[in-house]
Order: C-alpha cells, then sequence, then structure tokens
C-alpha cells in the first residue's frame, strides 16, 4: 500500500513535472512511454532542458552501427564533465555555493563554484606540467573532500582518466586498481579521521603505488609531516588564471570504475565524458529534483558509483553537494542527523544497513534535530525490509518526504529504477524503470515474466551504459550480453507487482555470487586471494550469508595445509590478512575451517552451494560437482 502520495501540484512544481509539461506530455506514464519509445528526442530535450554544454553540437543522438553492446552517444560532439559540473556555473555565478564540507572533527569548509574552479585548475597545470595528458590515468585515493572533487575536475579538464579508489581500501586492494589501470599519477590525502583516530592514507598509498605512477600528490588533511620530493609533491591550491577545459569527443573515456565480479580479477568499468554527464545529469534534475538552491548530501564515497554520481548529479544542476568524510556515528549516534539539520540539506541519501544501524538508536536521536529543511529521501545499495523503510520516511522525512529508492550499478553508469517525485510510492519499491530505460524481468527462458521474481534486464541501450570493460571487451559481452541477444542481464533478481492498482518494481537480491557488505560490492575472488596468501591456507572460498543489519556479512571457508592445525589464533590472523589486503569494511564475520569445498571438474570452486549449505537452504542442481561429499564438510563447519 503506498505510503507516500505526491502534491496535487507536483507536474508543476517539479522538474520532472515541468520537462513533461514543455513537451505536452500530462502525465509520468506518457513521458516514460515516449522517452523508451523514442530515445533520440529524449535524451536530445534532456540535453536541451538542462543545458549540457557541447562544445561542438554532436550530429547524432546515438549510433548502434556496432551492435547494441557498443552503442555510441551524441557522435561527432564534443563536451567536457568539467564544463558541465562547474565551469559554466563559475562564470553565470561565481558566488554561488558549490561544497560545503564537514570534517568528522566538526571544521566545515564552503567553496563557491569560483573556488571550485581555482582549485581544479591549479591541480590541472601541475599535473601537466607533470607530463600529464590525455588518455593518461590518475588514482584518486580521498575521503570526500573539496579537493576530491577538484581532482575529477582537474584530470578530467586534461582529457585524463580518473580512477576512484575507495578510501578505506587496504594497500593490496589500492595497488591491483593502480596497476590494471596503468595509472601515471595519484592524488591521495596525508591522514584522514575515522572514530577520532587518524587512518594514515599516505602510508597505504606508499605501499600500494606501482612504477608506472611517477607522481603523488598529497592533500594537507590532517597537518602530518609529509617528505616532499620529486615524486611526492603537495597540493598546489588555486590557479591564478583559468585553464580551459579541454573540448573532448563525447565517447572519451572520462573515468574507470572497479566493480568486482564472482570470478577473477576486478573489473574496470569504461565511463565516458558524454553517456555519464547526460544520463546523471538527467537523473538528478528528474528522480531526485534536484536544482540550483538545493543542497544534496549522500554518504558515500569517490570509490563506490554515488561518488561520482552525487558530484555528477548535483553540480551538473548547479546545486551544492554537501560531503562528510568521518563516521556518521560519531562522536554520537546523531551526528547524520545533526550534520544535515545543521547546514541545512535539502537531500539525503543513505543506504539501507545505515538506516537498520541507526535506528536501533532510537528515534530520539534525529527527533533532537530540525530536520524540516528535508524534501526529498534518497537510497540505494541494496534491498530494502519494510520496518527501516518506515522509520527513515517518518523520522527523517517526517512522513512528507518520497524515499527515491534508485538501483542501478557501476556498470549501468546509473540507475535502471527508480520512482519520481510525481508518482506514489510504497514502502520498499523501486517506483519503475528510470526515464528512457527499456528494463524488463524476464524468466529463464527470456519471456516477461510478471507477478513472480526473475532476471532484470534491458532490452535497449542508453547513454551512460559502460562502453565495455577496460582492456577485456569479451568479458564484458559475457558477463552482460551472452545469455539473450541484444540484453543486457543485470545480475538482479527482480519483480513486477501491481499496488493499489499501479504497478511497481522490487528487488530480491542478487542472481550472481557478488557479494554486497553494508552496499559494497566485493568479488569473492579477491576475498579467497587475500585467504590463500597465507601459507597454511591451500584452497578458499568467501560467500556473503544473510545479515538483518548489513544485509549481507562476509564469510571465508578455508582448507587448511596437511601440517596445520586449526586455532582460534590462525582464525584470528586469516581476518587480519582480510582486513590487511582489502580494508576494514570488509571484515569477515568469520572464518571456518573445512576439510573440503564443493567444486566442479573444471576446479571451480561452486559458491552457490557453499551459500545455501550454510544457510540451510536448497543447494540445487549438483550433478556438476566433483565431490559431492565436501557439502557435508561445509555442513560440518557451519
Amino acid at each position: 500500500m503506498a505510503t507516500w502520495h505526491p502534491p496535487t501540484d507536483a507536474w508543476n512544481t517539479t522538474r520532472v513535472g515541468r520537462f513533461g509539461q514543455e513537451h505536452g506530455l500530462g502525465d509520468l506514464g506518457q513521458l516514460f512511454r515516449r522517452s523508451v519509445e523514442d530515445p533520440e528526442w529524449f535524451w536530445d530535450a534532456v540535453v536541451t532542458h538542462l543545458g549540457i554544454p557541447f562544445a561542438t553540437p554532436y550530429e547524432r543522438v546515438l549510433d548502434a552501427s556496432a551492435g547494441i553492446p557498443w552503442t555510441t552517444w551524441f557522435t561527432g560532439g564534443r563536451t567536457n564533465l568539467a564544463d558541465a559540473c562547474c565551469d559554466r556555473w563559475a562564470d553565470e555565478s561565481p558566488e554561488a555555493e558549490a561544497i560545503v564540507w564537514e570534517g568528522e572533527e566538526g571544521t566545515t569548509r564552503t567553496w563557491t563554484y569560483a573556488q571550485l574552479r581555482a582549485e581544479a585548475d591549479g591541480l590541472a597545470r601541475l599535473l601537466e606540467a607533470r607530463g600529464v595528458g590525455a588518455g593518461d590515468t590518475v588514482g584518486i585515493f580521498l575521503p570526500m573532500l573539496p579537493e576530491t572533487v577538484a581532482a575529477v575536475l582537474a584530470v578530467a579538464k586534461l582529457g585524463a582518466i580518473f580512477v576512484p579508489v575507495f578510501s578505506g581500501y587496504g594497500s593490496e586492494a589500492v595497488r591491483v586498481r593502480l596497476e590494471g589501470a596503468g595509472a601515471v599519477a595519484l592524488i591521495t590525502a596525508d591522514a584522514f579521521p575515522r572514530r577520532g583516530r587518524p587512518v594514515p592514507m599516505l602510508e597505504t598509498a606508499r605501499q600500494a603505488v606501482v612504477p608506472s605512477v611517477t607522481t603523488i600528490v598529497v592533500v594537507d588533511r590532517m597537518g602530518t609531516d609529509v617528505d616532499h620530493d620529486e615524486r611526492v609533491l603537495a597540493w598546489p591550491g588555486p590557479a591564478s588564471a583559468p585553464f580551459p577545459a579541454a573540448a573532448l569527443d563525447s565517447e572519451h573515456t572520462l573515468f574507470l570504475a572497479y566493480t568486482s565480479g564472482t570470478t577473477g580479477r576486478p573489473k574496470a568499468v569504461v565511463h565516458v565524458h558524454g553517456g555519464w554527464t547526460v544520463k546523471v545529469a538527467e537523473e538528478g534534475a528528474f528522480q531526485t529534483d534536484i536544482g540550483a538552491g538545493d543542497r544534496v548530501f549522500w554518504l558515500t564515497d569517490l570509490g563506490w558509483i554515488m561518488g561520482p554520481w552525487l558530484l555528477t548529479a548535483g553540480l551538473a544542476n548547479g546545486a551544492t553537494i554537501l560531503l562528510y568524510d568521518g563516521a556518521p556515528d560519531h562522536p554520537g549516534p546523531d551526528r547524520l542527523w545533526a550534520l544535515v539539520a545543521a547546514h541545512r540539506a535539502t537531500h539525503c541519501g543513505v543506504s539501507p544497513t545505515l538506516v537498520r544501524a541507526l535506528m536501533a538508536q532510537g528515534p530520539e536521536q534525529p527527533a533532537g534535530h530540525d530536520l524540516s529543511s528535508l524534501r526529498i529521501l534518497a537510497s540505494t545499495g541494496e534491498p530494502w525490509n519494510e520496518g527501516p523503510w518506515r522509520w527513515y520516511a517518518e523520522h527523517i522525512g517526517g512522513g512528507r518526504c518520497p524515499v527515491i529508492n534508485i538501483s542501478g550499478g557501476t556498470e549501468v553508469g546509473a540507475c535502471f529504477l527508480s520512482p519520481h517525485p510525481v508518482e506514489p510510492i510504497s514502502p520498499m519499491s523501486l517506483g519503475g524503470p528510470s526515464l528512457g530505460m527499456a528494463v524488463d524481468v524476464f524468466d529463464d527462458e527470456g519471456r516477461p515474466l510478471r507477478g513472480a521474481v526473475g532476471e532484470l534486464v534491458c532490452t535497449q541501450p542508453w547513454p551512460g551504459m559502460t562502453r565495455g570493460l577496460h582492456n577485456d571487451p569479451e568479458r564484458y559481452l559475457d558477463t552482460y550480453w551472452s545469455r539473450w541477444p541484444n540484453v543486457w542481464v543485470h545480475g538482479d533478481w527482480a519483480s513486477i507487482d501491481e499496488v493499489d492498482g499501479h504497478v511497481e518494481w522490487f528487488l530480491h537480491g542478487r542472481s550472481d555470487d557478488t557479494i554486497k557488505v553494508a552496499g559494497k560490492r566485493l568479488g569473492p575472488a579477491e576475498v579467497e586471494s587475500a585467504l590463500v596468501s597465507h601459507p597454511a591456507v591451500v584452497e578458499a572460498a568467501a560467500v556473503g550469508l544473510p545479515d538483518e543489519l548489513k544485509g549481507e556479512q562476509l564469510w571465508g571457508y578455508a582448507v587448511l595445509a596437511a601440517d596445520v592445525e586449526p586455532s582460534e589464533e590462525l582464525r584470528a590472523e586469516l581476518v587480519a590478512v582480510v582486513v590487511d589486503q582489502l580494508g576494514k569494511s570488509f571484515r569477515p564475520a568469520g572464518i571456518r575451517f573445512v576439510r573440503a569445498l564443493p567444486k566442479t571438474r573444471s576446479a571451480k570452486v561452486v559458491r552457490r552451494v557453499v551459500r545455501a549449505v550454510a544457510t540451510g537452504t536448497d543447494p540445487g542442481d549438483l550433478s556438476s560437482l566433483e565431490d559431492p561429499t565436501a557439502l557435508a564438510a561445509i555442513r560440518e563447519a557451519s
């Protein structure tokens, strides 16, 4: 049953409604149908309506001549994310606030669009002087600081490619990403606080850098003494004169976003200036109703796709983005709500996991703060359960704010599904497909499915879709396009149901092996690699098991060497190895010692079987297993 209903004048007062009216469309249903039936009209109209700047106008909106998986967008056009998100506003409204930042210790800073441009230009000049140019890759290993945004814009201005790296990763996870991207430079910080203790970021970066990295630029976040030399340089500060953003082909690579699959090393998703900017700017405007004068907060990190999303959706629409680089419950459980209230945020985006954790502290925590500035709540990362969803809607939004629960992915370049603030919204619902997105749910035979759980798919290309996987086109095709011809299979279970006379969409978890701990995706192979790096372990499997608080928790199953005895000390050592290599966010909830793992005849560990046995559910078809008795080993350990 819908718990939120839009105001009667929503079609007149929201950005999506005004866009629809501009084109003679009377409601969201009409707009959605036309956006999918005529995508070239829709995306061209979006560019015009939002004023996305193209230094050279595009000749065609899309070109699928190389095949649907390789569709290109805004063909012949030249643009730059930095121009769309900063430079145009620095010219038009230089004193408008671009960024408000608060550190964990309570320090605040505000940058106008003019200041943001000057800081980005200063870094762009430094990187250019160090030989960084178009096509080079630059790692950004920073917490959410104003300099983090400036770093993204500086790299984009040069036509270089930024590689966002989660600020909580350990050195090995950072190294793998820098090496895979062939990074020539790295932007990092001396340290940042987490629950009142400094996290030595530069130390981790020094351990992680690979030979290709010849420049390390260090932001002074905590006043740590840093030995600068010909390789390690200080943040340069604002430029004295503007550094123009390069007019780049619309398909020029903007960034490589690492995501983890079910096997092998992390894969780097390719996003480009034109498609990413237009798609995410549209989502910010039409799904979350972001515009000039808004103050948009999303608790995220640049290393997760919502970091670049926040930057683009907020700044491309001329809003102010609110950044925070600390723990959401430090020094007290009301820290997040105090932040929202102090800075009069209009938008608040969090994960369901965080809401589950904070609601345990009681409704009196948000009740102690004036949250009346909020008008949009948002969430992403994993499916909701009803109690936390209602708590968020009632105690944070006061029952007056829609919960815009979005779902897409790193490789989607934004959203497949999202409610819009002009439609009724039921608890946990994802509303329906985003505008311009031909999303469906298929059964096992590739037929549209209603009223039951099936595979989430997309049957048409969209501007924000990845342009493949970095240096691995075959893996891209095999991962997303191989099940049905010209159909993107995303790996999510979804259902389409009728609620109160209107259709709504719901997610039911991943259909592949990817682990999601508190909304953060992790490939089991990375965990298994860390476990096997310990000399006592000969084989390992990592799975995500259901957890009421985090959605999933990480568990490891280890086969020990013949001369090794299980012990609590060894268990602690293995947990420490995973934390050291992947970061504290991925601390295993437990390690189980087993005598064997279920494997196929080709020696691939069948993780779904491990997960099923551990949770007491049906493991399904076991005909491919080399040794079915390995299931007993998992049962004994669990």
